[in-house]
């Protein structure tokens, strides 16, 4: 499997991804957008050419703000997200995040535990945010700390431990 920088030739088989994953999902249009902006990176994870995940991030000031985390459903349970997160955060640390947030279904407890893993915490919630369901924002703040830093290298250490 291989992470990398989404390009423009990816689009439309993210946005058929999306369409399969989400209720209401992001167009063709939205993504493309979004790769055209400075302060946002977004990256897939591939398997033999095949996109199985995907994820965003847009940079203000130094807060990051994870716009997008999704993998195919039948590919799920295998660590994608853990990975596609890390280098999500890596790449916020390298563009000089010192915070980061992101908001996710409050019924999505599976993603509200991984997130947690990289020291997200509640802080408030935005009603219907999602077509009628409401969404937990999370922060992790002090990313840039030794502290952090050593929870990064704990997740590395358990991936290459699994890829081993």
């Amino acid at each position: 499997m291989t992470i990398r920088t989404m390009s423009r030739s990816d689009v439309p088989a993210v946005a058929t991804l999306e369409r399969e994953i989400y209720p209401e999902p992001w167009s063709a249009r939205i993504f493309f957008d979004e790769l055209a902006q400075g302060n946002r990176t977004y990256i897939v994870v591939t398997s033999d050419a095949e996109i199985l995940g995907y994820g965003g991030l847009m940079l203000i000031e130094d807060d990051a703000h994870i716009t997008t985390l999704a993998v195919v459903p039948g590919f799920r349970r295998m660590r994608l997200g853990t990975r596609l997160l890390l280098t999500l955060v890596e790449k916020a640390l390298a563009a000089g995040a010192r915070h980061l947030t992101l908001e996710v279904r409050a019924m999505n407890t599976d993603a509200q535990r991984l997130y947690e893993r990289f020291g997200f915490a509640p802080v408030g919630k935005r009603k219907g945010y999602y077509a009628g369901e409401d969404a937990i924002v999370m922060w992790a703040l002090d990313v840039d700390a030794e502290e952090y830093g050593l929870r990064l290298e704990e997740i590395r250490g358990e991936l290459a431990t699994e890829a081993a």
